[in-house]
């Protein structure tokens, strides 16, 4: 067999079978990613390989760190052409790390390239793609297009002022580019520099003066409202774990008057803070039918070093160790008290704590809605072979695998719709697999339901996009 043919990653006849038939063919909904509406509203184009595939991808910068390559190298002032090369230098060390099995599916989807990045190989890659990316249908635009890109969530701050999606909106573009609603700025109050800046843009966007508490609110409800009408479904929160602190409407007001007038708040009036505002964004998210997806578990900026000279998002993250279930129960708990539980997607980072998120979500289910809470798709260090089948299990084994939402990229690059691919064939395997050793059951029309459901349908019903024509092509 050889190294990423038709049948990578697909160990039996079912399995093959499953992908070749139904998955491969079914439309991408991308419900969260990190790239720029901006990018999208211009129809970008790239003027090399670096700056497409290199720029911002923090993925790649550890393992250039961990290969000795110097920073200017990657984040620094070396030209794009001395940087791929770094990264060329680089890739044959990545053996097992499937960001090989990335790279190499990325360059032969989009480039047609099916030599190996080596040394040896760089320069005429770095030609043969670049020429590609001078071709009219590759920019931005073309490249959904070419993946059957169907929706798109990106990320945005309450502050951002939605110009771009409404040029999106404008363009014609086939894709349904939906802003999510990430307003993690407003926990802010032990940092009340960083707080009030962010609390001036917030006025800015919404013509509201914001001196209380009340004030606050009342933004954050027109945001949100505003996100709406943009054609927001979903917010999103990146946290370390819920807070288990709570605290009521003039404590809030307090911590906030305290921050607002440029003191500090200590850590636990920020835990009682946070936990009071996102019971306040759950109720919004409820009132309106919104699907809130709570990443949880990441420690961010570990090292002070790196951090400091780069800033966030540069590759200085792990896994964390955090107590996740007490301040999880706690939160679903509250709004489900009060009748205000929206959809939630858990994703979880640390694989130890896999079938808390999953038995966590199997408690808080019913309202007539189909898997209300859902065990998100691996995220992160977990988006891999290993952790995305860790994540299939823990969801097979304690709810309803065929109601599974699916994957996302959670990406800043437009070469990432190939980890869509990736987890079809994952998917595929699994389930086919299981059939042919008689674990499932010889039903390839059931099997191939679940397939299709979990690649593609379950994604466009859960956020309102199964319009006719989305139903018929699935």
């Amino acid at each position: 067999m050889a190294y990423l043919d038709d049948d990578f990653l697909l160990h039996s006849a079912t399995a093959r079978r499953l992908f070749h038939e139904v998955a491969h063919d079914q439309p991408i909904y991308d419900y969260h990613c990190h790239l720029s509406p901006r990018e999208i509203a211009t129809n970008h184009r790239w003027q090399n390989l670096a700056e497409i595939w290199l720029g911002g991808d923090h993925y790649k910068w550890r393992l250039m760190r961990a290969n000795g390559i110097d920073e200017r190298l990657i984040t620094g002032d070396a030209c794009p052409e001395d940087k791929f090369r770094a990264w060329a230098e680089t890739m044959p060390m990545t053996l097992r790390n499937p960001i090989h099995h990335w790279s190499h599916i990325e360059l032969r989807r989009y480039f047609g390239i099916d030599t190996l990045l080596s040394p040896d190989t760089a320069d005429a890659i770095w030609e043969q793609a670049n020429a590609r990316l001078a071709e009219p249908d590759f920019s931005a635009h073309g490249i959904l297009e070419k993946f059957d890109v169907r929706m798109i969530g990106t990320t945005d701050d309450p502050v951002d002022a939605l110009a771009d999606h409404q040029a999106i909106a404008a363009s014609g573009i086939a894709t349904r580019v939906l802003p999510t609603f990430r307003p993690d700025k407003a926990f802010n109050v032990d940092q009340p520099q960083a707080f009030n800046g962010w609390l001036d843009k917030l006025e800015h966007a919404t013509g509201l003066s914001i001196s209380s508490l009340s004030d606050l609110l009342d933004a954050l409800h027109r945001r949100h409202d505003d996100f709406h009408a943009a054609g927001a479904r979903l917010s999103d929160h990146g946290l370390e774990s819920i807070p288990t602190l709570d605290c009521d409407d003039a404590e809030a007001s307090n911590i906030f008057d305290k921050a607002r007038s440029g003191k500090p708040a200590t850590l636990e009036e920020r835990q009682q803070f946070t936990f009071y505002l996102l019971v306040f964004l759950g109720r919004l998210d409820a009132a309106k039918g919104w699907t809130k997806q709570l990443h949880l578990g990441a420690a961010r900026n570990v090292d002070p070093t790196g951090s400091a000279k780069l800033g966030p998002d540069t590759g200085f993250d792990n896994i964390g160790d955090f107590p996740q279930g007490p301040g999880l129960i706690k939160y679903l708990g509250r709004l489900a008290a009060e009748d205000a539980l929206p959809r939630v997607i858990l994703y979880n980072l640390n694989p130890a704590d896999n079938y808390l998120f999953a038995t966590i979500a199997g408690s808080f289910q019913g309202g007539g809605l189909i898997h209300r809470i859902q065990f998100g798709s691996g995220w992160w260090f977990l988006d891999q072979k290993d952790g995305m089948e860790l994540q299939l299990n823990a969801l097979s084994m304690t709810g309803l695998l065929p109601r599974f939402v699916g994957m996302l990229t959670d990406s800043r690059s437009f070469l990432s719709y190939p980890r869509h691919e990736y987890f079809r064939r994952i998917l595929c395997n699994l389930i086919g697999t299981e059939a042919d050793r008689g674990e499932l059951p010889d039903d390839f029309e059931l099997l191939s339901r679940v397939v299709r459901d979990v690649c593609a349908g379950n994604a466009a019903r859960q956020f309102g996009l199964d319009e006719a024509a989305d139903l018929q092509h699935l």
